[in-house]
């Protein structure tokens, strides 16, 4: 078992180092046209590196599975292979911690992400660099598997760091699109200012506890005599680790990167930014859930709340600030993106309320509708895309108000991309219905009322926007051109066969965590009870029962799905009579609130002023250049006056040595 623990990730490796060294050899040499996009160039090549990026995902899927059923029946796995880094009292090693939490992370990362590199292939059969966007996709694989199999948080930092690159070099895969370097540079920042609350939190545990290994850092949380004495350190622990976590998973402040990641390739879009990075924080969250469940009260308090207080209203704040901002956009990815760090705030509610298995379950069944959401969507951009080309027109194939009709051109992506929607939407019993309820309902059971009436909000809005997305995409009449209607036409089996496998598990993934209240046993739950605790159902039931509850969710997604149907299905003038008497508001929907303008304006132009007239005009340029050019000159001066003595004439020396021996003697007798 040891030997295959290790085989999970470095399999993955394997094939990034292949593909690296030796994809274009096994592609075959070809010089297709590059157009700077990718899915326009003429490219005939073989597939090679590609199939050989999806062999080696598809291996680590199978091992996952050996070593998923085996903790099924009760294992727990906690491998240290060699100490790493050894300083003083400082020991860390490289080791897997495999338990319920982490082998259901390891099914999510290699199974979904087998699913988009298959799709994938399909996707970037055009492009004429696909060597280098498989090397990614393999590398990124084996990053966030070291991520959520460390036993000691500096591996999974380790991890962390290594999808944060992977990241930048996927979201800027199209290099010479601006727009895309820029968005890739602007994840990276974004995700170093979270990861440096992220390390400082670290720091801290290994100063307070003297160990950074999972199951010694929990033992001396567990047997801490003096719990008062450590109560403000823990939150702030847990605080500076959950800075890490609003980085890497998109939260209110630092949100403002995911949405301009759509810029990669969509696979891109599925893999990371939906179904595995950006939940690497929920994750963290839930592997270090005694840090965050330590709360002996005021007492231990920052800003008169604990650490699980902030994950709870940050994540709340971001549900309902992203999903107003998903109401209008026009760019299908762009939708996609904010409802992403939507539902993100809803994992973070579960996890911030103690409902740690709740937070997880909703970050299992969003991993199957979101990728199958991005990926459909890959599939329409596609179909439009195609259609576009044979006609020569540069329509935005990404504008859904381009789109119309779509359902009887492309109908297995169209019914595939439904499933997803009823899912989002929070419809029984598709996934998403029973995992988001089981959030609202611990918040709600917790004390979090506020939260609850909030994330009831969010939910309607949720249903609403994917159903607008839904209706202006696939029915209605057409609005692409007319000579460009006869050229779409569904997309490849091997895109839509990973369409049809998702949307068979976002409509059934739910029944693992059927909650009591429906007649089920939450067996997800009692699944990963040995990880990260039971969350029990309240002995006093106090307001709302637990049917209420569920009937106020459900309404709520079937709210927001009739609303959408009047507005863009029944009587699509009456939304855009709403958006011209509302345009204030419209507007500044549209634009995100201008947060980047004002983060531009803020931070980024400051820092850049202060970069170039200070630091660089003035520092580098006044300060150390003019140090080094003096230094030079000095040198220059002194060396033309001492040349003056090398004459080359033994006499002259003669002569000054004579006067050295002079001077010396007189200095002595004086």
């Amino acid at each position: 078992m040891d030997l295959i623990l290790l085989l999970i990730p470095l399999i993955p490796l394997a094939g990034a180092v292949i593909n690296t060294f030796f994809g274009r050899m096994l592609e075959g040499s070809s010089h297709g046209h590059d157009d700077g996009h990718g899915s326009e160039g003429e490219h005939h090549t073989k597939p090679i590196p590609g199939i050989l990026a999806c062999v080696m995902v598809g291996i680590s899927f199978v091992l996952s599975l050996i070593v998923f059923f085996d903790v099924l029946n009760g294992q727990r796995f906690n491998v240290d292979y060699f100490e790493w880094i050894v300083a003083g009292n400082f020991r860390a090693t490289l080791g897997f911690l495999i338990d319920p939490l982490s082998a259901t992370m390891l099914l999510i990362v290699t199974g979904i992400g087998f699913l988009i590199h298959v799709y994938a292939l399909g996707y970037m059969a055009h492009d004429p660099d696909r060597p280098r966007f498989f090397n990614y996709l393999n590398l990124f694989i084996f990053s966030m598997l070291m991520l959520v199999m460390g036993n000691n948080l500096l591996v999974m930092f380790f991890g962390w760091e290594a999808v944060g690159l992977c990241s930048y070099l996927l979201i800027g895969y199209f290099y010479k699109k601006q727009s895309a370097t820029d968005a890739g540079k602007k994840a990276f920042i974004v995700n170093r200012i979270g990861d440096f609350g992220f390390g400082l939190g670290i720091f801290l545990i290994f100063g307070t506890f003297g160990t950074i290994h999972f199951d010694q850092l929990f033992a001396a949380i567990q047997n801490q005599s003096n719990v008062f004495a450590i109560a403000t350190t823990m939150t702030a622990i847990g605080m500076l680790l959950f800075v890490g976590a609003i980085g890497k998973s998109a939260q209110i402040p630092l949100y403002v990167w995911l949405p301009d990641a759509m810029e990669g390739p969509t696979p891109v879009s599925a893999l990371i930014h939906a179904a595995t990075m950006v939940t690497a924080g929920v994750f963290m969250v839930a592997r270090c859930n005694p840090i965050y469940s330590f709360d002996i009260g005021p007492a231990g308090h920052i800003l008169g709340m604990s650490a699980g207080d902030l994950v709870t209203y940050v994540g709340c704040a971001t549900a309902v600030f992203a999903a107003t901002i998903g109401l209008v956009q026009t760019d299908i990815k762009k939708v996609l993106a904010y409802s992403t760090v939507s539902q993100l705030g809803y994992m973070f509610i579960g996890v911030g309320v103690g409902a740690y298995s709740a937070g997880v379950f909703h970050l299992l069944t969003h991993a199957f509708f979101k990728a199958l959401l991005f990926l459909g969507a890959g599939s329409v951009i596609h179909v439009m895309e195609h259609g576009f080309h044979k006609v020569g027109l540069h329509d935005d194939p990404q504008d859904i108000r381009n789109m119309g009709g779509l359902y009887s051109k492309a109908k297995v992506t169209a019914i595939t991309f439904i499933a997803g929607w009823i899912a989002i939407s929070g419809i029984p019993p598709f996934s998403g219905f029973f995992s988001k309820d089981e959030i609202l309902s611990a918040a709600y059971h917790e004390g979090y009322n506020g939260v609850f009436w909030l994330g009831i909000l969010g939910a309607m809005m949720t249903a609403f926007y994917m159903s607008r997305l839904v209706f202006l995409t696939f029915f209605g009449e057409s609005r692409a051109k007319p000579e460009a209607r006869e050229h779409l036409h569904e997309s490849a089996s091997v895109m839509t066969v990973p369409l049809m496998i998702l949307a068979f598990f976002a409509v059934i993934a739910g029944f693992i965590g059927i909650p009591e209240a429906l007649g089920g046993h939450n067996w997800f739950g009692h699944f990963l009870a040995p990880a990260v605790g039971e969350h029990a159902a309240p002995t006093e039931v106090h307001g709302f029962s637990e049917g209420i509850l569920i009937g106020i969710s459900i309404f709520a997604g079937l709210a927001g799905i009739g609303f959408a149907y009047l507005m863009y299905f029944k009587n699509t003038p009456q939304a855009d009579k709403l958006s011209t008497e509302f345009k204030p508001v419209y507007t500044t929907l549209l634009h995100k609130y201008y947060v980047d303008e004002a983060y531009d304006k803020l931070i980024v132009s400051p820092i850049k002023w202060c970069s170039e007239k200070i630091l660089w005009k003035g520092v580098d340029v006044k300060i150390i250049d003019g140090f080094l050019n003096v230094t030079a000159i000095t040198t220059d001066l002194t060396g033309r006056v001492l040349r003056l003595f090398q004459t080359g004439y033994v006499q002259t020396y003669a002569f000054f040595i004579s006067l050295g021996l002079f001077l010396i003697i007189y200095y002595l007798m004086k």
